[in-house]
C-alpha cells in the first residue's frame, strides 16, 4: 500500500469516527425515558420502546448518520490495513465521543483527558509505522 493510499484509508477511518463519536452521545441523549417504559411481556416491551425510538425524530437522524458511519467503515476495510484500521477507528471513537458529551454538557474528568492524550499518541504511533 502506498504512502498516499494509507492516508486516504486513514482519512475515511477518522470520518468514520467522527460519525460514531459525536453520535453515540446524541443517541444516549434523545433515548432518554426509554428506560421508563414498562410492559407485562417481553414482546410487548420491544414493541413499546421501538415506537418509543422511532417516533423521536432526533434519534431516528443521528441513528440513520450512525449507520452511514458504519457503511463507510465497512467499503473503507476494503482498502485499508486491518492493523491501522480496527484499533485507529475505535480509539478515535472514544476520544470523539468525550468531546461530543463534553460539548452537550458533560465534564470530563482529568482520567479521560489524560487517557484521550495517551490514544492520541498511541494512534499517530501506529500511522507513522505504516507510512
Amino acid at each position: 500500500m502506498s504512502y498516499s493510499d494509507t492516508l486516504i484509508s486513514v482519512f475515511w477511518l477518522v470520518l468514520v469516527s467522527v460519525i460514531w463519536g459525536c453520535t453515540n452521545p446524541i443517541l444516549k441523549k434523545t433515548s432518554a425515558g426509554i428506560e421508563n417504559i414498562k410492559e407485562q411481556n417481553t414482546i410487548l416491551q420491544l414493541k413499546s420502546e421501538l415506537l418509543f425510538l422511532v417516533f423521536r425524530l432526533k434519534y431516528v437522524t443521528a441513528f440513520l448518520i450512525n449507520q452511514c458511519g458504519s457503511i463507510l467503515f465497512y467499503l473503507t476495510l476494503a482498502s485499508a490495513d486491518l492493523s491501522i484500521a480496527v484499533p485507529l477507528t475505535n480509539s478515535l471513537t472514544f476520544v470523539f465521543t468525550v468531546l461530543t458529551g463534553c460539548f452537550l454538557g458533560e465534564k470530563i474528568p482529568r482520567q479521560s483527558q489524560f487517557g484521550m492524550l495517551l490514544i492520541v499518541f498511541g494512534v499517530s504511533l501506529c500511522i507513522f509505522s505504516k507510512v
